[in-house]
């Protein structure tokens, strides 16, 4: 299987006014990609980025750093993908506070770490509290406007209406894919 080289999106998610749209009409490809059996490895490295930034996004602004330390497990591989991610969407006030918060999170002991990952997020919970950071809600950086721009700006980016997107990902994983 050789990659599937297009970021893809919907003809209505391109025409909202809310960025956001965009970026989860890209992350609906994904999830159907993944759903179909296609690899990350055989997914747009771009398309991907993308994806990870919103994880990233959604996690902080529903429950700050902390609740993204924990849902993610910090994990090295994804953290690197955000950092890279930031850099190339020109999101630099964002990459200098991850950047901050990551030496952050590498201050705490492993064992406290592990104990934070295991144990429930809620309640009485000072590695948390030491972990989270408002600052990000006062940055002057639209974080979902410079990822939607990211994608809509990028070479391989495509706006296909919702049939087509289906008849592009179902001739490439070589099967008809059922429409919820």
């Amino acid at each position: 299987m050789e990659e599937f080289g297009r970021i893809i999106v919907s003809e209505t998610a391109m025409k909202s006014e809310n960025p956001q749209d965009v970026i989860h009409s890209n992350i609906s490809v994904i999830n159907l990609m993944r759903e179909e059996g296609v690899d990350d490895e055989f997914i747009h490295e771009d398309a991907l980025t993308s994806y990870y930034l919103d994880y990233y996004y959604s996690q902080y602004t529903e429950g700050n750093f902390s609740q993204f330390v924990y849902n993610s497990g910090w994990n090295k591989e994804l953290n690197e993908l955000i950092e890279e991610g930031l850099a190339l969407i020109g999101a630099e006030k964002h990459l200098e506070l991850f950047l901050e918060q990551s030496k952050k999170v590498k201050l705490i002991s492993n064992i406290k770490l592990g104990k934070f990952l295991k144990a429930k997020l809620e309640g009485v919970n000072p590695v948390r509290d030491s972990l989270n950071n408002d600052t990000f809600f006062e940055l002057e950086e639209n974080l979902a406007e410079l990822n939607a721009n990211f994608l809509k700006n990028h070479p391989d980016f495509e706006v296909l209406s919702v049939d087509e997107m289906f008849a592009d990902l179902e001739e490439y994983v070589g099967h008809e894919i059922k429409r919820a």
